[in-house]
């Protein structure tokens, strides 16, 4: 049996030999080298904080102490240490999650995996310890991949320095990338740190108790200690910075210890140690490598293997290649052309060149493109800054982190009218990540912005014609929101509309009974569409065909603002349906049953969408279908309002009560 099969508590840990630690951590990379590489998942960054987790477990004492990983994605090990050993399901239905889950373990704390708020939580966490009268329990936020780019970390650093006798340790995974190598002046300075033999001295409680005493005896001595005191402080100062310099923490007020090799097991136990007894906050900052152990990985100068999908242990290489293009690819290369064509054009993403499709563009100019970090917030409002300059910002980044520039898109970009365009890749369900990233929250949060427009499109050709119509706005924000995986196939559209409306369906008309002539409306069924549902939509309409139901299928292409021409086929059908992929309070099908009420449309109309919940993992395909998203349950619903037996009623045909529930189909009528 392996030494990793025995352990299924933290507790296990502390006794083990340091040459069983040794042996636990090569059976914890080949464990995850093993089965990641058959589900797919975060491999690159688990396996470079092997020996940081394992020392973190024996130094701290889970669940008492309360450990917090940020991001969420480079908690496999602690997984694995807290008896969840079984990987077969990773990131799958039922399997286990590919981030902390508070229903897995009570080792585990928080659930979001958005980058930046370990901090927050370790402040809020820290103070309600102190509260209770516990403030003997330490708080272990892990802080690593890029994260601590992100503002709000740096906001909550600023409240945890102030407070001298809370016990947060934070520890810093330092391994210079998020997706790729970490970006700006904060990266640089933490290269320029290094461990020194003066952070244990620095961190006794009896150098404080020293250092403070001096300094109240000398400031306490008139004008003569005073000047004294600043003299012996600037000279301590001065050689520390040579010694040990630290300057970005020690003007926070914060202890520093490191930097420590992070696969050095002793020597991490010991600087953690260190920190936890010094009582107070403590930042202890590990070096560690993305993809430890593992060669294709580090190999990989992309992003080291951050995560893959199902791919061959033995190369790296994917198992199964897929034919068709990604939604990112045909972005990428659709901006990458405006920009060769448009010098007024540039882009900017937080810490993912290469996950939203910029990294043709940076190759081609780099003097164009711009990765601000972890820091979405600041990407809105430098944006809004570069359109004030004349320029024609291309902000891309994941929809699920969309949420937190709300405020700047709303007040700094909307508000003085930017020319700027957001694209949002992974939008609507994106799968195995689970709720924290699912982007389906955008279309409800957008459709309060003033003047802003969302383009939705449905296959590889709309996408690259609804950009160039996002970038050629000047006067207000645009948004281009598109779909995690491969692109749908081309759907062509039958007719396009006066207001850029494409009708993707109609029931073809009964020319022997004049259907067209003497109906009142012209279909039973209006479907519209939103961006990647076509597909769906054109199922639904066909097995309404087959049941005598006539169906008309728009495509608005951009759903906001609501183009005329949808509420003018409202009026001329019996109902309304609106199919998207994003939450349906307050989503595209309430806002077109706004504009179809101000217009004095009285059609009634059903938002199919998903539910205000947050959705478990599982595949794209499996999750539409657990909150109903599927042809064969929109048709039954669609069936039963038609016939009158489900709310919302389809209007009554001339002569017919309603609703009776006994409404004649369209193919009862033709008979």
């Amino acid at each position: 049996m392996s030494i990793l099969q025995t352990i299924t508590s933290p507790q296990e840990l502390s006794k083990l030999s340091d040459e069983q630690m040794v042996r636990l951590s090569a059976e914890i990379r080949e464990f995850l080298i093993a089965n990641v590489s058959k589900t797919g998942g975060h491999m690159g960054p688990n396996l470079g904080v092997v020996e940081l987790t394992l020392a973190i477990h024996r130094v701290f004492d889970s669940p008492r102490d309360s450990i917090i990983f940020d991001t969420g994605h480079q908690s496999y090990v602690h997984k694995l240490v807290t008896g969840r050993q079984d990987f077969s399901t990773l990131r799958q239905t039922g399997g286990i999650a590919g981030y902390p889950d508070r229903a897995e373990s009570v080792h585990d704390i928080v659930e979001s995996s958005h980058a930046s708020s370990s901090l927050s939580w370790a402040d809020g966490i820290s103070k309600a310890r102190v509260l209770a009268g516990e403030a003997d329990r330490c708080v272990v936020p892990v802080i690593g991949d890029g994260a601590l780019t992100g503002g709000m970390a740096w906001e909550a650093l600023n409240n945890i320095a102030a407070d001298k006798d809370r016990r947060v340790i934070i520890v810093v995974n330092d391994n210079g990338r998020s997706y790729a190598p970490t970006v700006g002046g904060l990266a640089e300075q933490l290269g320029r740190l290094r461990r020194n033999f003066l952070d244990k001295v620095r961190t006794h409680r009896t150098y404080e108790n020293v250092m403070d005493g001096t300094k109240q005896r000398l400031q306490n001595g008139g004008p003569m200690g005073q000047m004294v005191y600043r003299s012996l402080h600037a000279a301590k100062k001065g050689a520390k910075d040579f010694w040990a310099p630290q300057g970005l923490f020690e003007d926070l007020g914060m202890k520093y210890i490191g930097p420590v090799d992070g696969h050095d097991q002793r020597a991490l136990e010991e600087a953690l140690t260190d920190a936890k007894n010094y009582g107070g906050p403590v930042i202890v900052h590990a070096l560690t490598e993305k993809g430890k152990g593992y060669a294709p990985a580090r190999a990989d100068e992309n992003d080291q293997f951050h995560a893959v999908g199902v791919i061959d242990p033995e190369t790296g290489e994917p198992v199964h290649r897929g034919g068709a293009r990604s939604w990112t690819s045909v972005f990428e290369e659709e901006i990458t052309a405006i920009a060769d064509e448009r010098e007024d054009i540039v882009g900017l993403t937080g810490a993912m060149m290469i996950p939203v499709g910029l990294r043709s563009f940076a190759q081609k100019h780099p003097e164009r493109v711009f990765d601000v970090g972890i820091a979405e917030q600041h990407a809105l409002t430098s944006a809004a800054g570069l359109a004030y300059g004349g320029l024609h910002p291309v902000v891309a980044i994941y929809a699920t982190f969309l949420n937190r520039a709300f405020d700047q898109l709303l007040m700094d970009v909307a508000l003085h009218r930017a020319g700027v365009t957001v694209v949002l890749d992974r939008a609507g369900v994106t799968g195995p990540d689970g709720p924290s990233h699912h982007g389906m929250w955008d279309l409800s949060l957008l459709q309060i912005v003033p003047g802003l427009q969302i383009a939705a499109p449905r296959d590889s050709t709309r996408l690259r014609e609804e950009l160039r119509e996002a970038v050629a706005v000047d006067d207000a924000p645009t948004v281009l929101r598109f779909s995690k995986g491969s692109v749908n196939g081309e759907i062509d559209a039958l007719e396009r509309l006066h207001d850029g409306v494409d009708v993707l369906w109609r029931t073809a008309a009964d020319a022997e009974h004049g259907a067209e002539a003497e109906q009142p409306y012209a279909h039973d069924v209006l479907i519209v569409s939103v961006g990647p549902m076509a597909e769906l939509s054109l199922d639904v309409a066909q097995r309404l065909a087959d049941q005598g139901i006539s169906a008309t299928v728009v495509d608005p292409r951009w759903v906001l603002p609501v183009p005329d021409s949808v509420v003018s086929l409202a009026a001329r059908h019996r109902t309304v349906i609106c199919i998207e992929d994003g939450v349906k309070a307050g989503g595209v099908g309430s806002r077109i049953r706004q504009s179809m009420r101000e217009a004095g449309v009285d059609t009634g109309l059903n938002e199919v969408g998903l539910p205000v919940e947050f959705l478990a993992h599982g595949t794209r395909g499996e999750v539409l279908a657990r909150v109903g998203l599927t042809a064969q349950k929109i048709t039954q619903d669609v069936v039963g309002q038609v016939l009158g037996t489900k709310v919302p009623y389809a209007r009554p045909l001339p002569g017919e009560t309603f609703p009776t529930g006994q409404i004649p189909s369209l193919r009862t009528r033709k008979a």
